[in-house]
């Protein structure tokens, strides 16, 4: 398979995204994006839509947006979307939401849906939808205010991040652990390698 090489004119890796947990993963088993670009779209469930939905379309939406400002190059996106059944809970934006968030997860089974898409410089475009089902332990008064206090709940999709404090609040999971950070790796490098796109520096 051939392997890309940036300076002999190859196209670009371009990741739709500004998150440093999904760039980590990413580098962690030897990938650089050439380029990190956040898309900006408007991330509002559509009336109806439930979460495994919202995280493919959105990280559809967020692939076709870079896409268009590079189109000879490999574009990869992602959406990652905590769900309760049908409900689609926030990406936490303040402390109420946040506090509310991690009350619903308290003792309970909820989903982890990322959405991955790979638009390749034809056109052509892959997608994936990974879920991960997580279980939280019943949540004291003074756990969830401790998690609260380390403002590790900002901007995360259901109000924690895995990879921190909230780890310890975790019973049982089923499924991709790093699709609960942010990008599940194994399904995005079988993704990328079937798109013959493999940086010589990848681990395979």
């Amino acid at each position: 398979m051939p392997k890309h090489d940036a300076s002999s004119g190859d196209p670009s890796f371009i990741l739709a995204s500004a998150s440093p947990r999904r760039l980590d993963l990413l580098t962690q088993v030897g990938i650089t994006p050439d380029l990190c670009t956040p898309a900006d779209i408007d991330e509002t469930p559509l009336k109806a839509e439930q979460p495994r939905q919202l995280a493919a379309r959105l990280a559809r939406e967020k692939a076709m947006a870079i896409a268009i400002l590079h189109p000879a190059d490999f574009v990869l996106a992602a959406d990652t979307v905590v769900g309760v059944g049908r409900r689609i809970l926030p990406k936490a934006g303040n402390l109420a939401e946040a506090e509310a968030c991690l009350k619903m997860l308290s003792g309970r089974r909820h989903q982890v849906q990322t959405g991955v898409a790979l638009i390749r410089p034809d056109g052509s475009i892959r997608e994936k939808l990974v879920r991960t089902n997580v279980t939280f332990k019943a949540l004291s008064n003074r756990e969830i205010t401790t998690y609260m206090d380390s403002g590790e709940w900002q901007g995360k999709a259901g109000g924690y991040a895995i990879q921190g404090l909230a780890a310890a609040y975790i019973r049982a999971l089923q499924g991709s652990y790093t699709n609960v950070v942010g990008l599940p790796i194994f399904e995005v490098v079988s993704m990328l390698a079937s798109a013959n796109y493999e940086p010589a520096q990848m681990l395979r």
